[in-house]
């Protein structure tokens, strides 16, 4: 399902749910009314201290909400900056390699190629999904850790460009591992419960300050609720750091391996 969609369906429902509770309240009162009954019990005044109360829960829910957005986004940040360093320190581990003969820079290029093609069709949609990743793309890994390792420089060019190429492997191990370890959800489950609980309780309370009197009420309920809908979507859309919906994070290595990122192994 699109994430637009679901965003959709959230922010409707939500919207929904309030106007349909305050026009059912509005003609509760409506009734009562045409039957001749007190409507002092149904509160026509908001008391101050429940004003105040409102206002607070409604403001501690924003501070809440506000760094759980803030958390996401950054662990998201920090995931997609492993996977760029992951995939510029490849493209650069290939470009050093030039000053090797041609069969080396082969065979390298292979290996580096076999090994992006497996992250981005292998791994990224299992990551993508949650998924639990084999150990194929640390074997590929070690293949090209091998093949820098066991050969010999020969001359001043290739020595210069021996210990970049080995640190260069490092650093892809390194992203690597770190790009594994992001790949899970940011917030644990009793943080959601908490988002929850408290975007329930938020909106309603706005019932206790007898909305509905007016349409200008009315609307500005129904947009304060859509807008906590939006705000926990972005939430669960940014608490995937690699997406949800497609592989859009792997861009880097597409852009840096056309050939192998672009072309789904056999």
């Amino acid at each position: 399902m699109s994430e637009w969609l679901v965003l959709g369906i959230v922010m409707a429902a939500a919207t929904a749910v309030v106007v349909a509770v305050t026009l059912l309240n509005q003609r509760r009162r409506s009734l009562k009314a045409a039957r001749g009954e007190d409507l002092r019990e149904d509160g026509v005044e908001t008391p101050d201290v429940l004003e105040y109360m409102t206002m607070m829960v409604g403001v501690v829910y924003a501070i809440v909400l506000g760094l759980a957005i803030a958390g996401v986004w950054e662990a998201r940040s920090a995931a997609q900056d492993d996977a760029r360093r992951e995939a510029q320190a490849l493209h650069e581990l290939v470009q050093r390699a030039e000053v090797f003969p041609a069969d080396y820079r082969a065979r390298l290029s292979n290996d580096v190629d076999a090994y992006v093609s497996h992250v981005v069709h292998q791994e990224w949609p299992r990551m993508v999904d949650g998924d639990d990743i084999n150990g194929r793309g640390g074997e590929l890994l070690d293949e090209i850790r091998d093949g820098v390792a066991g050969h010999v420089p020969r001359g001043e060019l290739q020595a210069q460009a021996y210990q970049p190429m080995l640190d260069r492997v490092s650093i892809v191990d390194e992203a690597r591992n770190s790009r594994i370890q992001s790949a899970a959800a940011t917030l644990p489950g009793v943080v959601w419960f908490g988002l929850i609980i408290g975007a329930l309780v938020t909106v309603g309370l706005i019932f206790t300050m007898n909305i509905g009197r007016s349409y200008q009420e009315l609307l500005l309920a129904g947009f304060f609720s859509a807008l906590i809908a939006f705000l926990l979507f972005l939430v669960w859309d940014f608490d995937a750091p690699f997406g949800r919906s497609g592989t859009e994070s792997a861009d880097m290595f597409r852009l840096l391996f056309p050939g192998a990122a672009g072309t789904a192994p056999g």
